[in-house]
């Protein structure tokens, strides 16, 4: 009993502000249950610095949920907020509760805030937010009109912007982002996209951006970027083009479908730098009309259609992630990157077709450094019987490599290894 008691009493006279960084870590209904733990920690919670405040965290009701919130605000004596946090996705919280819990984040200097709720307007305080630097909203108006942003906007320190829209992006994402000049990260995501505007983003400073499409099969945008220092770049869904350069691009994830060869080249020509590529353009077996540009620095690649005109220009090219082989043609030549640089393969739909197991075979007596090779077999190659037939004919092709290792991943059996 001594013990416990002491124990309690350590942790009791620890410092305040570890006290508030402790409690900081948890949902607010949780924090503010450790005041029945005694009269020291009764109001303990009062100067936490981050704020949760979550639905899915089982409230009687939306009456008792907005009183709770209520008396949090008013309770609050930290000086400083660095998250606020709101996610109403199963409670309809009324527009003036979400605007007024909003409004007091700002008068409490808050530094990151996330908004997730059913609503179709804002408070005008939060565009001119002298403290914000990391907003998020994600605000369901699917059954209403998109919410539109104020004009002027001055976010002066605002680094990450992640914004979600239903429809139109131009009647708030795009009035945002010019008030926004320190922006570094921006996560743009359009649930339906039914117009064929170009999407322009001219940000000096920006290193990353994602930008998707929920449902937009039949839309083309012109994607036209000054982004001189941009790292990282995600493109996914509907036809998208991007037709200026990329000259800092490190990382390109490429989700999209199907746009002409010819453009899709064109894309290529402008981002030659990039270390890691991801592209899902299923159409895209080989060879190209044109040759692709040299990818000098291309280290990490990701198709989901195997095509070798890429081998053919990356010439260092370490890690290959495949995700099927649609059409197999042999090179002329076997490719700079697999006599010196190619050490891992993965194969993460292998339905055990003829194309299939011709890429595997190249593969293996070609790569001279390849280490590992990790095959994860497809629907069409569900059964242990066709795993195992599979198994015994790649296990039998001879390798190049001495140190390479087979690694084969199905659902009829725990993962196993041959090592030559």
């Amino acid at each position: 009993m001594n013990c416990m008691i002491n124990n309690a009493d350590r942790l009791s006279s620890l410092p305040e502000e570890v006290h508030s960084h402790i409690l900081s870590l948890m949902p607010t209904k949780f924090a503010v249950r450790t005041s029945i733990l005694s009269k020291i920690w009764r109001y303990k919670w009062t100067l936490v610095t981050n704020f949760d405040f979550d639905d899915s965290h089982p409230f009687h009701d939306l009456h008792c949920f907005t009183e709770f919130v209520d008396r949090v605000l008013e309770l609050q004596k930290s000086p400083q907020v660095n998250l606020f946090r709101m996610c109403f996705s199963e409670m309809w919280v009324k527009n003036s509760n979400v605007s007024k819990w909003i409004d007091a984040a700002v008068k409490l200097n808050v530094s990151e805030l996330d908004v997730k709720a059913i609503l179709f307007e804002l408070p005008l305080c939060l565009f001119t937010c002298r403290t914000l630097t990391k907003l998020r909203i994600d605000l369901d108006t699917q059954y209403l009109d998109d919410w539109e942003c104020p004009s002027p906007v001055n976010l002066p320190f605002l680094k990450t912007l992640d914004i979600v829209v239903f429809r139109n992006p131009f009647l708030n994402a795009f009035k945002l982002i010019p008030g926004c000049p320190m922006l570094e990260s921006l996560s743009l995501h359009v649930q339906f996209s039914s117009n064929e505007d170009d999407y322009i983003f001219n940000i000096p400073n920006l290193k990353r951006l994602k930008l998707t499409f929920l449902k937009a099969e039949f839309v083309n945008n012109r994607i036209l970027l000054h982004v001189p220092n941009l790292e990282y770049l995600l493109l996914g869904g509907g036809s998208i083009l991007v037709m200026e350069d990329m000259p800092s691009l490190v990382e390109a994830s490429v989700l999209v479908g199907d746009t002409k060869v010819d453009m899709w080249v064109e894309f290529l020509k402008r981002i030659t730098g990039v270390k890691s590529l991801t592209t899902s353009l299923s159409h895209l077996y080989a060879p190209f009309a044109s040759p692709l540009p040299v990818f000098p620095n291309l280290d990490h690649l990701q198709l989901k259609s195997f095509c070798h005109s890429f081998l053919e220009s990356t010439p260092k090219l370490k890690h290959l992630c495949i995700e099927s082989c649609t059409h197999w043609v042999e090179p002329k030549l076997v490719p700079e990157c697999m006599l010196s640089n190619l050490t891992t393969i993965k194969f993460l739909h292998c339905d055990g077709e003829e194309c299939d197991i011709q890429l595997l075979e190249y593969m293996l007596r070609n790569a001279k450094v390849l280490k590992t090779v990790s095959i994860t077999w497809g629907y069409m190659c569900r059964e242990a019987g066709k795993q195992m037939q599979l198994a015994t004919q790649l296990l039998k092709i001879p390798r190049a490599s001495r140190h390479c290792e087979i690694h084969l991943l199905g659902s009829c059996s725990s993962l196993t290894v041959f090592a030559k």
